[in-house]
């Protein structure tokens, strides 16, 4: 197996494994050779290399990336291990595991771990939340179906039972419903119990019929509150949260920072936990620098930023994908793995979108599909770069896990790519011949072009410590349905903030296009039925709660967020390639910016 062919291109110098005909003495340090910037127009002229002819080729007119490499470098944080935050977040731990041995009734139980959930402890306390949940389902097996009559206990239980895998029937709300099967009207008035109503019918499978009414009452009664006169700050901006976003489709992460800032308003939060939440917070976000430094270095060392300028420099954008896929501390490995998985899908998608001419594209899908250095002589010489970079990065994770774990991964991992390539190259067929493919040929090649499920195949090999057959079974011809469907969340909610910006530019129709052309709809009923879909996924996607799979529940949760972090990303527009100030200020939040311990000063 060819392993480390291209391990550094420090201080951009030539690779060691590039074809013959190249100049070696063209390819420098601080040399201009390569690709030059594009011209900002759709469709520029530019020269690949010295070596090439000049082509007219498109650009993304794509910024240059804001996050720059020396800043990157720069990032401190006093959070570290070392300090002595350290014994204080030990200290704090230990006084909320002796919340869990007293206090006893089912209702704090559970707002004790939806706290410590949203504030981003939970995986501190994984064992105490375990026991006690299962408890609490035991409890109601058993028949003792505690407060059945308090709708935001009963909400909340079903959410969190739900959301750890527990099979929790739709009809523990029916003691809410009156005698013609409508909720009660006396709900009303509950606003709390109605957001998290609200919020546990997103756990719903196909065919809850319960679950479904109780989401559009729900929905109706807190929008209603929203427009109305309301004297509860803190309710009205939890409702409105709610309302734009659910929890259940939320990136974790994120709402975290969001949470804590939340809570910091609160004065009946419960100050051991926020100060816990505030220093964990902080230390992880500690961590999180560290191994964006690492990022920055290795994408510095590819040189793909300075030869391939037409491509979207986005390092700290596909960090934020790989964070909020997981962003738990002793994640590290798989963070860095998917971030150079985003980078590299970043790239490539805008050789074969922007760049690439037809023919060039059908020359480097078949190196792809080939997995072989041998004619890679044939194609131009950005793409020699783009794919000996791609090369070695997935030979060297096979590698890795083939020491590790002695399972040869290699095949499963270049078939995803393989895959990838050949939905990239039916995308550009369709552009270049002008072609608006049916709604369900598009999604069928579109979940896989979109290419989460290559990042998801690494992140099975980069998380799962003990491969076992039965998920290689899984891998081996179709995706598995968690991965297709996560993925479709992927494609749709891309297609809900990008379309307008990439057809501006020139690229394939999407979902919402296709829609219109199929129905005769108009774009915001399209939109709209895009929405729907999302909806209608997620059902689909909730089932992998409680059913058996080869997978493990750390590897669904990685599936299920991808979902939650593309909704994150593009519920304002197109967060992965747009760097706004929107965009901006959830990199602070997130990597930056550490929550400030002094109260007064935050507010």
């Amino acid at each position: 197996m060819d392993l480390l062919l291209l391990p550094s291109l420090s201080n951009c110098c030539l690779p060691r494994l590039l074809p013959s005909n190249i100049n070696t003495s063209l390819v420098t340090s601080g040399s201009s050779v390569g690709v030059p910037r594009p011209f900002q127009c759709k469709a520029a002229i530019s020269e690949i290399a010295s070596h090439d002819p000049i082509v007219a080729r498109r650009s993304g007119n794509y910024q240059p990336s804001i996050w720059h490499h020396n800043y990157i470098e720069s990032l401190t944080s006093e959070y570290v291990p070392e300090s002595s935050f350290s014994r204080r977040i030990d200290k704090l731990k230990g006084d909320v595991r002796m919340m869990f041995l007293h206090v006893v009734d089912p209702s704090e139980q559970l707002e004790l771990i939806d706290n410590l959930q949203r504030l981003g402890l939970s995986y501190q306390f994984e064992n105490e939340i375990s026991r006690v949940l299962e408890a609490i389902y035991n409890s109601n097996r058993s028949g003792n179906m505690w407060k059945k009559e308090n709708l935001y206990a009963v909400a909340l239980e079903f959410r969190l039972l739900r959301q750890h895998g527990y099979n929790i029937p739709q009809e523990i709300f029916n003691s809410f419903r009156d005698e013609t099967g409508q909720f009660k009207a006396s709900l009303c008035n509950d606003i709390k119990g109605l957001l998290c109503l609200y919020e546990a019918s997103f756990l719903l499978i196909e065919g809850e019929s319960v679950l479904e009414e109780a989401r559009d009452f729900a929905t109706k009664e807190l929008k209603g509150y929203i427009n109305g006169r309301n004297e509860d700050p803190n309710l009205s901006t939890m409702v409105r949260h709610a309302l734009e976003l659910p929890f259940h489709w939320r990136m974790r992460r994120f709402e975290m920072r969001w949470f804590i800032d939340e809570c910091r308003r609160k004065t009946d939060m419960n100050p051991i936990l926020l100060e816990l939440a505030e220093l964990d917070f902080n230390m992880v976000q500690a961590a999180h620098q560290e191994e964006l430094k690492q990022m920055s270095r290795w994408w510095r060392s590819t040189c793909l930023g300075e030869n391939l300028s037409f491509a979207r420099d986005r390092l700290i954008e596909n960090f934020t994908w790989a964070v909020g896929m997981s962003w738990e501390p002793q994640f590290g490995h798989f963070r860095r793995t998917l971030t150079k998985i985003n980078v590299l899908l970043t790239v490539i998608d805008d050789v074969y979108d922007v760049y690439g001419t037809l023919d060039e594209l059908e020359l480097f899908t078949e190196a792809v599909e080939r997995w072989e250095t041998a004619n890679v002589d044939g194609l131009p010489y950005y793409m020699q770069i783009c794919f000996l970079v791609l090369y070695n990065s997935v030979n060297e994770m096979a590698f890795d896990v083939l020491k590790e774990q002695g399972v040869y991964i290699l095949r499963y991992l270049t078939k995803g790519w393989a895959d990838q390539c050949r939905c990239y190259m039916k995308e550009a067929k369709w552009y270049y011949s002008g072609y608006t493919p049916s709604l369900q040929e598009y999604l069928e090649n579109g979940y896989i072009s979109i290419g989460a499920t290559v990042m998801q195949r690494h992140a099975y090999f980069s998380v799962t410590n003990e491969i076992t057959p039965e998920a290689l079974d899984c891998w081996e011809d179709q995706y598995p349905n968690i991965v297709r469907l996560s993925s479709m969340i992927v494609r749709l909610a891309d297609d809900l903030g990008t379309t307008t910006d990439e057809l501006e530019r020139g690229d394939v129709p999407k979902s919402i296009q296709c829609y219109m052309k199929e129905t005769g709809a108009t774009e915001e009923e399209a939109r709209e039925y895009i929405r729907s879909s999302i909806a209608a996924t997620w059902k689909k996607i909730n089932e992998f709660g409680a059913v058996c799979s080869p997978f493990s529940r750390t590897y669904t949760e990685i599936a299920k967020d991808i979902g939650r972090m593309s909704q994150y990303l593009y519920q304002h527009g197109d967060g992965h390639a747009t760097q706004n100030h929107l965009s901006k200020e959830r990199v602070l939040s997130l990597f930056v910016h550490p929550i400030p311990l002094d109260r007064d000063e935050h507010e």
